[in-house]
């Protein structure tokens, strides 16, 4: 016979996760997928779409337990953009990601995005956080998500005899789309997303190879909305 003694505070953590896990199959699931230190900070999350959406994106990109306490201090939920969704829409993208690991881009792209990392004063150039971006690309690629593969900066095309340049020019693995990222200062503005529509249909023409999705661009601007 075995006999193991629990704290107070573990057998509470047991009665938070029965009252939230009650299917046997659910349990048996979150036991092969992820540690108890997991679970003890998903089991105490307000929503169930949220605990779902932790769930399989500590599945699919197999977070460490403080990456996982990271993401939720980040409110990473609350910035993606699947949460804006209507509810059934969550419930269908969780359930697509939970059969088949297929991610959408939903499930991908976050506003605001927190670059406070890159450390740069009240007053600064676009050329400033492109470079900034570069240099401490890793950090960068980790708060965008992960399986980004950069491509290029600036990167040079020609429409109608006219030069256009592309701030940032990345890959996504598992989207598997060139995304297109244009970082402007301030606030946005409507004429920013004409220029994108513009990048993304020369990508469409001329760069995307086949078997890749449609390009996706990502305009990041500095103002508060």
């Amino acid at each position: 016979m075995i006999i193991c003694r629990l704290s107070a505070s573990e057998v509470l953590h047991c009665i938070r996760f029965a009252s939230i896990f009650k299917e046997g199959q659910i349990v048996s699931a979150l036991r092969r997928q992820l540690t108890w230190t997991h679970i003890k900070t998903i089991i105490y999350l307000d929503d169930e779409l949220k605990r779902n959406f932790y769930i399989e994106m500590c599945r699919l990109e197999k977070w460490s337990s403080r990456t996982l306490q990271d993401m939720v201090r980040s409110m990473l939920y609350e910035r993606t953009a699947i949460s804006k969704q209507p509810e059934i829409t969550i419930q269908n993208d969780l359930q697509q990601l939970k059969e088949s690991s297929q991610l959408t881009p939903d499930l991908v792209f976050r506003g605001p995005y927190v670059l406070d990392f890159l450390g740069l004063a009240d007053t600064y150039s676009e050329k400033d956080l492109e470079a900034s971006i570069l240099a401490e690309l890793q950090r960068f690629i980790i708060e965008i998500r992960s399986d980004f593969a950069f491509l290029a900066r600036q990167k040079r095309i020609t429409i109608d005899n006219r030069a256009y340049y592309i701030d940032l020019l990345f890959y996504h693995r598992r989207l598997e789309s060139l995304v297109a990222i244009d970082l402007k200062i301030g606030e946005f503005e409507v004429g920013l997303k004409g220029q994108m529509e513009l990048y993304l249909r020369y990508l469409e023409k001329y760069e995307i190879v086949e078997g890749e999705n449609l390009p996706i661009g990502l305009i990041l601007c500095t103002g508060k909305n």
